[in-house]
């Protein structure tokens, strides 16, 4: 019996050291990972994305993730970062995606949170034929004035997020009829702002338009706009203010009464809850770019995700985590289905491609659908909340969450004209 348990144990290490030499003898995947690791945008936005990259890929090779990712890397191929900084104007970003492309041997690249840069790359990546997978960027112009085979987003885009903003304010808020906005003066400032107006044109038709700021992106100092909007007298100001801005929005028009006179509504404030504890003022409306963080479903995945990540880096992950976690699972999720259908064969990229396009996969925040841009768009549901400062701590209230086809167009229509047609077939 003692022999037969020998043998055993010797049979079982030999398999477990066969497999582990197989494993660290594969050639690992090769993947580009690009967010913001400098300026403005790095420290809200950027770092906890890049936090996000490394968990998962340190989770995945190890097989560490929940199911269905518990397959170790890609099809039980090891993955590896190649690690780049989104910095710099969109000229700068596109070239330095084709160096990384062209010089460094990249598989595919997973990235890009600045609209300006996911514009400014899209179309390299189609003339490279090179899997890309946007994580974050939010501009409707990807695929709704483009078509790309090449090219994915796994994130919904920003006229969710402002299509559910307008639909709180008119619930939680019917009798605010005059609205006012500050946004970035760029693709993802302008879509926010036209997609929340066009949005309260609909659902409150009497509404009207006070002021609409437009300062140039990572201004800083916005003491001309504040006082325009202060002297304008709005019930809700719409702001799509994301990094280094929003924070300093917040900062420079607390104290002087800028969220006390209107009820603003920040559609990724999120990101500054944990940045500026207690100094957001109670009442204000704050979305997540989805149902992330605090607005993520109680599952598997995000109690894992949630938990290893705030214990690994000693603080939340806000949602450009759960936008690159979801990407690097989306990615996992085409690469695997292109693997079975190959028999276990190494997928080609275009067989990742075509399992990819509609594909529906889970994540930390709830299951995300390709169902957009002839299947290379993604879709979620959102959600909105106030902030209400309890205990010494800052929480959200008064959450509404809306389901997908709530706030996102149907398949081969416009955003903007949707919105117009007043969500018709929604």
């Amino acid at each position: 019996m003692r022999t037969t348990r020998l043998l055993t144990l010797l049979t079982v290490t030999a398999f477990l050291a066969f497999t582990q030499d197989a494993w660290a003898q594969k050639n690992p995947i090769r993947i580009g990972v690009v967010t913001f690791l400098s300026g403005p945008g790095a420290a809200p936005f950027g770092v906890p994305a890049h936090n996000a990259a490394v968990l998962l890929f340190d989770a995945l090779n190890a097989g560490e993730v929940p199911a269905p990712y518990r397959m170790k890397g890609f099809g039980g191929t090891p993955i590896e970062m190649v690690l780049m900084d989104e910095a710099g104007p969109p000229t700068t970003v596109a070239t330095r995606y084709r160096q990384m492309v062209e010089m460094q041997g990249i598989d595919m690249v997973i990235g890009y949170i600045s609209s300006g840069s996911c514009l400014a790359v899209a179309p390299i990546a189609e003339e490279l034929k090179k899997l890309t997978v946007f994580f974050d960027c939010g501009t409707p112009r990807i695929f709704e004035d483009g078509n790309y085979r090449y090219v994915f987003r796994t994130s919904s885009h920003a006229a969710m997020d402002n299509i559910g903003a307008a639909k709180y304010v008119a619930q939680q808020f019917p009798d605010a009829n005059r609205i006012a906005g500050i946004n970035q003066n760029y693709a993802w400032g302008q879509d926010s702002w036209r997609d929340f107006e066009d949005s309260m044109k609909v659902l409150v038709p009497d509404v009207e338009i006070t002021t609409s700021q437009m300062p140039k992106l990572f201004a800083s100092q916005y003491g001309g706009e504040i006082s325009a909007l202060l002297s304008s007298r709005p019930d809700v100001i719409h702001s799509s203010f994301w990094g280094g801005d929003l924070e300093a929005l917040i900062l420079q028009g607390t104290p002087r009464g800028l969220f006390r006179r209107s009820t603003v509504v920040l559609t990724t404030g999120e990101t500054a809850l944990h940045a500026l504890a207690g100094r957001i003022p109670d009442g204000t409306i704050i979305g997540a770019r989805g149902p992330h963080s605090m607005f993520a479903p109680d599952n598997a995945l995000n109690r894992w995700f949630s938990k290893t990540y705030e214990a690994r880096f000693d603080m939340p992950p806000v949602f450009t985590s759960y936008h690159m976690t979801q990407a690097i699972l989306g990615t996992k999720a085409a690469y695997e289905k292109a693997l079975t259908a190959t028999g276990g064969k190494q997928p080609t990229q275009s067989q990742i491609i075509e399992a990819f396009e509609f594909l529906a996969f889970q994540t930390p925040s709830g299951e995300t659908r390709m169902g957009l841009g002839k299947g290379h768009q993604g879709i979620q549901g959102t959600a909105y909340g106030m902030t209400k400062r309890v205990g010494g701590k800052t929480i959200v209230t008064n959450v509404v969450h809306y389901s997908a086809d709530e706030v996102n167009p149907p398949e081969g229509v416009r955003s903007e004209d949707w919105i117009k047609s007043g969500f018709a077939g929604k």
